[in-house]
């Protein structure tokens, strides 16, 4: 009798431009930070008219069960629950007329309030 194992599926990643990577580090750096051992947290939180919204931060180092990505020299650091609503996003980092800042493409959401600070998946 042969068994086969399963492998786990691989999780889509959290992707970022190099142009969001650029300016975080940047951003990093004013405020004095290591890049090599700190990153960009971001994650999800409850809020916002549709229900969740994103949330960025600096830290100094992941947490013990961080999902840690790195691109363009920046690492970016996600925890699990945040994972569930976010996986396979891309940050990016647009100016317009109405300011500059970054931004969360994220396939998961189905649908966004008028103003778009907050999501549904």
């Amino acid at each position: 009798m042969s068994s086969t194992s399963a492998e786990p599926a691989e999780r889509p990643e959290i992707e970022v431009t190099e142009t969001a990577a650029e300016q975080a580090l940047d951003l990093m750096d004013s405020e004095g930070m290591d890049a090599g051992k700190g990153g960009l947290r971001l994650f999800v939180q409850q809020g916002g008219c549709a229900g969740l919204s994103y949330g960025m931060r600096f830290d100094h180092s992941p947490e013990e069960d961080d999902t840690v990505y790195e691109h363009h020299g920046l690492r970016v650091f996600v925890d699990p629950s945040s994972m569930n609503y976010i996986e396979g996003s891309v940050l990016d980092f647009e100016r317009g007329l109405q300011g500059a800042g970054f931004h969360v493409e994220n396939p998961n959401v189905v649908s966004e309030c008028g103003c778009g600070e907050s999501f549904r998946t």
